[in-house]
């Protein structure tokens, strides 16, 4: 995707980001959604020009179209048609990149792409045979390892001799960039208020290393017990035995948020017209590995976009990675060699919260905003880890 004919990003925003049950805790996802689409549509009013779809990613919402519910509550007219995409934790990320492969190929002009999810308000779902409540559908089908993003971490730590003390410096990382940001006003740009709300609520400059050395480990198995793959209803797994403490906990993992996000896609010229900074879409990409270790996904991905780029590592001068968990960020950038000070200069998931859906947006409405503020004209990459074992990717470069 290089070149005039390449697809750009412009109007990125957001929702601030509320800890599940709070802000945010009685909005439908549709009402988080809607505001921001509305606010990327009014951005782009003066062009005039009619959006010809709208792509929204979730994963854990009421089920039905997402996508055309926020539209239309959006009040971008009857006429305007809606997709909704579910890659898990990639899910928003692979909207905008399945907007930005309409706009290459001409099978659209403007195309608003994003996502959405409410942790608050999403259903409660059972069995029909049995009735059991279920909190995640499968990732991975019967007999195949399917364990929860948490136990797959604390298995990822191990194998990488990621350390729990770098772990808790990594989301003390997190939280002060990240408070930072927030109280200096430098994400104030970026988002769109929701009935008030317009400020992120977790992160937590007081939240440094010492206080995350006094959390508990979240999955501290007995000796010899088998960590979480869900082969069977009843939780039967079989990702390996391990021994010892654990390190992944409270502290350095996310935590269940609310929140949108979208942008929108269309070509250079447009851009132009409005004169509104863009991004161009130089590359994207999807990979699929080992689904007991789901957390290096975003490495297997950020593999094969740079080489679909012909680029390398050092190439980066911004970084985004979805930080559900810091043990899954700290392994992604060592398999990818990544300079650590490109990665979530502004703090990460681990501090702002992590609303499933909408966390691959997300990374890009950062890039855009960190890239729009600096002096460096080298590209960014936005990657996410999926349950399952899934990666995505996608590489952005500033339009001239």
């Amino acid at each position: 995707m290089t070149g005039d004919h390449a697809p750009v990003i412009l109007a990125a925003r957001r929702t601030a980001i509320g800890t599940a049950g709070r802000g945010f805790g009685r909005h439908t996802v549709d009402a988080l959604a809607a505001p921001v689409l509305a606010a990327v549509a009014a951005e782009l009013a003066p062009a005039s020009v009619a959006v010809d779809d709208v792509i929204l990613g979730n994963c854990m919402g009421p089920g039905g179209d997402l996508a055309r519910v926020a539209s239309l509550r959006a009040g971008l007219g009857a006429g305007v048609p809606g997709v909704t995409v579910d890659r898990q934790c990639g899910s928003g990320l692979d909207a905008v990149m399945q907007a930005a492969s309409r706009v290459r190929s001409g099978d659209a002009g403007l195309v608003l792409a994003g996502g959405a999810e409410s942790a608050s308000t999403a259903p409660h779902r059972s069995w029909p045979d049995t009735g059991e409540r279920y909190e995640r559908a499968p990732f991975a089908p019967i007999g195949s390892p399917d364990p929860d993003m948490g136990p797959a971490a604390e298995q990822l730590a191990r194998l990488r001799g990621i350390t729990r003390e770098r772990q808790d410096a990594w989301a003390a990382r997190s939280h002060a960039r990240a408070a930072a940001a927030r109280d200096d006003g430098r994400f104030d740009a970026e988002v769109v208020a929701v009935d008030g709300v317009a400020r992120d609520d977790r992160p937590r400059a007081s939240m440094d290393a010492a206080m995350l050395a006094r959390f508990a480990p979240a999955f501290d198995p007995e000796p010899g017990h088998v960590l979480g793959s869900r082969n069977e209803r009843d939780g039967a797994s079989d990702i390996g035995t391990v021994i010892g403490a654990g390190s992944v906990t409270a502290g350095n993992s996310c935590g269940f948020s609310d929140g949108a996000a979208a942008m929108a896609v269309t070509t250079a010229d447009l851009a132009r017209d409005l004169g509104l900074p863009a991004l161009r879409v130089r590359a994207a990409a999807v990979a699929a590995g080992d689904p007991a270790l789901p957390g290096l996904g975003a490495a297997w991905a950020g593999r094969r976009v740079l080489d679909r780029a012909g680029m390398t590592a050092a190439d980066f001068g911004f970084v985004e990675i979805t930080e559900a968990f810091a043990a899954q960020v700290l392994a992604v950038m060592d398999e990818l060699g990544l300079d650590e000070e490109t990665v979530s200069g502004d703090g990460g998931a681990i501090a702002l919260g992590h609303p499933w859906g909408a966390s691959g947006a997300i990374l890009l409405v950062r890039l855009a905003a960190r890239m729009a503020a600096a002096d460096d004209a080298r590209a960014g990459l936005a990657a996410c880890s999926i349950g399952g074992g899934q990666g995505v990717a996608m590489i952005v470069e500033r339009v001239a």
